[in-house]
């Protein structure tokens, strides 16, 4: 088994209309006990390539709204889960986050992925390689990155990305870098995570290329666990030194919980038991949770939750009982 970690929990957010929105997000999620602030990574607006990619629109680019999270508050960490590797080139996604960190005074949790929306992508003209491809570039840049903060002259040169001549700046507060989360739903990339990273993000099989169905079927229980012996086999004596983390997308608190497990299982094919217990959802009352994250605890090393913004004040009793526990 695992080591116990205590849990701590994310919120994530992909929108506001004004600062004082985005800034009030922020501070409430800090002062509800929330141990991170997170955004996703993307681009496109609302129109024929977001309505295709079945992904929710995202108003607020990710680093200045990260910084801005950052100011707004005191302790509350904050993060991109996670930046895609395809729309940055590792030098300058490297100053960036090492700059980040140094203005939030060491509270930056540093996200990587491989990227996955393949209309994101085709509606900027960006190539979209296979999955293979994408996550070998993925792992090449987060050697680079982790040069550029370690400190010295760096000289890169791999087969996507070549570098010389310079050292990287500014140094973040953190060391050697701030804390590295990957995330993905596939074997090849839960194992660079494990390899690399200190946090190990679960996500969804997202290889389609398009948010639906098939990504939430290849995230159930017992899928789940199998990802989790990918990471350890590919982790070995460094896995319990790891962190999991998870996304509890669907989660709803309260007396409709039931109710919202069998209407979302049935969208999935799932009866409303298998739905209960997705690892990617949560349903029911405080007690119900807080007990059944336990459980998974157990079953899966996971004590890394992140919720939605959507949930973050429902879901606070349960924060406000299982966070360091």
């Amino acid at each position: 088994m695992p080591t116990t970690r205590p849990f701590r929990f994310g919120a994530q957010s992909f929108s506001a209309t004004s600062a004082a929105e985005w800034r009030d997000k922020a501070r409430r999620a800090e002062d509800l006990g929330y141990s991170t602030f997170h955004l996703a990574d993307h681009f496109i607006g609302p129109g024929p390539a977001q309505e295709r990619s079945q992904h929710p629109p995202q108003e607020l680019a990710a680093v200045p709204a990260i910084a801005v999270a950052a100011e707004a508050t005191t302790r509350l960490r904050v993060g991109c889960r996670v930046f895609c590797m395809d729309y940055r080139h590792p030098v300058m996604l490297a100053k960036e986050a090492a700059t980040l960190d140094l203005l939030s005074e060491g509270r930056l949790e540093l996200g990587l992925g491989a990227g996955w929306l393949a209309d994101e992508y085709a509606a900027a003209d960006i190539p979209f390689d296979r999955p293979g491809l994408r996550i070998d570039r993925l792992a090449e840049g987060v050697t680079l990155l982790k040069a550029l903060m370690a400190g010295g002259q760096v000289d890169f040169q791999g087969e996507h990305f070549r570098v010389e001549g310079f050292e990287g700046r500014p140094a973040p507060v953190q060391r050697p870098h701030p804390p590295l989360m990957i995330g993905g739903g596939g074997r090849k990339v839960l194992s660079l995570a494990a390899r690399e990273a200190d946090i190990v993000s679960f996500n969804f099989d997202n290889s389609s290329g398009v948010m639906g169905a098939d990504g939430v079927m290849s995230s159930t229980a017992e899928l789940t666990a199998e990802k989790v012996r990918w990471v350890r086999e590919a982790a070995g004596a460094r896995f319990d030194a790891l962190e999991l983390e998870i996304g509890a997308y669907f989660t709803f608190v309260g007396d409709q919980g039931d109710a919202m497990a069998t209407g979302m299982g049935g969208a999935f094919g799932l009866d409303a038991d298998a739905m209960r217990e997705h690892p990617h959802g949560l349903f029911g009352s405080v007690d119900s949770i807080c007990d059944e994250l336990v459980r998974r605890r157990e079953q899966y090393g996971i004590s890394y939750v992140t919720v939605m913004d959507i949930a973050m004040q429902d879901f606070a009793p349960v924060v406000a009982r299982l966070a360091g526990h």
